[in-house]
């Protein structure tokens, strides 16, 4: 059996805690790997084999740091191919699926290489008499990444470039679902040219996440997942002193409005709703039609859409299906008790994606694409995150309506409205509580150079991920005010007789 152990010091160090978990093909069921569960003190060596390389990585110069950024992105273009089938294979997702989620790591990568302009700082002259003031942006020390499944190359990419390339080293603690492709990284950051210590990948549970949270050494956390864990990840870390962005749960709203392009809209709200099997914070997983005869058109076209869905393996010879396995058949269940339970509650059950049957892979964990109509706010189906397949249409009689219904939503993270109206879409960025707003725009990510965020329970902390918040996130401001004494400068130069 494969064995995946833990990433020190630029090289692979096998764990010793005697504990594993296995690792899972989503499209067979069969168990591909088993992957080593760090102990305490095993999350402690990697922690001080970060706090020993910070001395001589945060004084290179950001130039230097840069550089070795930019060769990082090209090895990691030269092997996407790769890495996208170890996402595949361990996630489920399907090739071309997995391609995009690098990708748009390597977007980060890009911004980060730019860090010699980002981290300047500011500068003025004359703030008092002979008084100049300045500000530097330095590095805090050991950072940490707790990183979940569902992005097992983009998520880790969100956090580690820009904490790297602002000076400081980093401890990432992934997924234990799909661990492979960080270590690929750390090996590819090596490669690069990166000094040993400075990344380092731990794979664990609660206990190695436990060690990052109340150790010392660690100064900042950054983490994505669920919201009780975004939540117990923030309390516990403050608690501790140190600074967290955990990025939790999401329930994200398309709003429909009669005038809109719906054949764009529905094609929109099939990649949106049922891309990477609804494994993403950012899916679409409520559609809110405007009107009755909006939803009446919007879930005849869906019903349309749902019967040429292709739900297979993630990696096939030939084009790629639309949609792969669910990650875990713990998770595949969960789903399925999440339909069961929203036909308890009197939503209409127009498509039952269980009823899915893949050829050649029954013990793969394949789940059709689900769609309800009448979903009123308060049915856990739509309080709750599902993060599967599962589309809910959720009626609204007007604009107002509709913004309300979302508004009151204890999740923020992302949402978009397609209309023709251009005034319609103005009230709605404006009104709308939500961090990420699109306009004809399904899945509203920003790109690297802004940053990324939700609003509500769907984020603890002050500042976002990647972008301008990034830097900040992971530097602190220290500014100078100097003056300096008049009047003492030596002449040198004598061209007179010297006398005494």
């Amino acid at each position: 059996m494969n064995q995946i152990h833990h990433y020190l010091n630029g090289t692979t160090v096998p764990g010793h805690s005697e504990r594993f978990t296995p690792v899972y093909n989503p499209a067979t069921g069969e168990q591909s790997a088993q992957v080593a569960l760090a102990s305490a003190d095993e999350t402690r060596e990697a922690i001080a084999s970060a706090e020993q390389a910070f001395a001589k990585w945060s004084k290179m110069s950001a130039l230097k740091r840069s550089r070795i950024l930019f060769k990082f992105k090209a090895l990691v273009e030269a092997h996407a191919d790769e890495i996208a089938r170890l996402i595949s294979s361990e996630h489920g997702k399907v090739f071309s699926d997995a391609k995009g989620e690098l990708t748009r790591g390597l977007e980060v990568v890009e911004f980060a290489c730019g860090i010699p302009h980002l981290q300047k700082g500011e500068h003025s002259m004359n703030v008092g008499t002979g008084v100049d003031s300045y500000s530097m942006m330095q590095p805090l020390g050991v950072c940490a990444g707790i990183s979940p499944f569902n992005f097992p190359a983009m998520v880790p990419m969100w956090m580690f470039p820009i904490a790297l390339a602002c000076g400081n080293t980093f401890v990432m603690k992934p997924s234990e679902k799909d661990p492979s492709t960080p270590l690929r990284l750390a090996e590819l950051l090596t490669e690069a040219g990166l000094p040993d210590g400075v990344f380092n990948v731990v794979n664990g549970d609660k206990e190695a996440v436990d060690v990052l949270l109340s150790d010392e050494r660690v100064q900042a956390v950054s983490f994505v997942g669920s919201t009780p864990i975004a939540e117990y990840i923030y309390a516990t870390a403050s608690s501790h002193g140190k600074r967290v962005q955990a990025l939790g749960g999401a329930k994200n709203h398309m709003v429909i409005m009669p005038d809109a392009d719906l054949d764009q809209a529905v094609d929109a709200l099939m990649g949106a709703a049922y891309g990477s099997a609804g494994e993403r914070c950012m899916a679409i997983s409520v559609a809110v039609p405007v009107g009755e005869e909006t939803a009446n058109r919007l879930r005849e076209k869906l019903v349309e859409k749902l019967e040429t869905l292709r739900v297979g393996p993630s990696l096939v010879d030939g084009p790629d299906n639309d949609m792969g396995p669910l990650i875990t058949g713990d998770h595949l269940e969960k789903v399925k008790s999440y339909i069961a339970t929203g036909v308890e509650e009197g939503a209409e059950l127009v498509v039952d994606g269980r009823e899915t049957a893949v050829d050649g892979a029954d013990n793969g964990y394949f789940i059709g694409g689900t769609l309800f109509d009448h979903v009123k706010p308060g049915m856990r189906i739509h309080s709750e995150e599902i993060f599967g397949p599962v589309l809910a249409i959720a009626r609204a009689a007007s604009f107002d309506e509709a913004v309300s219904m979302i508004n009151a939503h204890e999740f923020g993270n992302g949402t978009t409205i397609f209309t023709r109206d251009g005034d319609a879409a103005r009230q709605y960025c404006e009104q709308i509580q939500v961090g990420m707003v699109g306009v004809n725009v399904p899945i509203p990510v920003p790109m690297a150079f802004h940053s990324f965020g939700g609003w509500k329970r769907s984020l603890f902390g002050p500042l976002h991920m990647h972008g301008p918040d990034g830097v900040r996130f992971n530097t602190r401001m220290k500014t100078i005010t100097q003056r300096w004494p008049s009047g003492i400068r030596e002449e040198t130069n004598h061209f007179t007789m010297p006398t005494h």
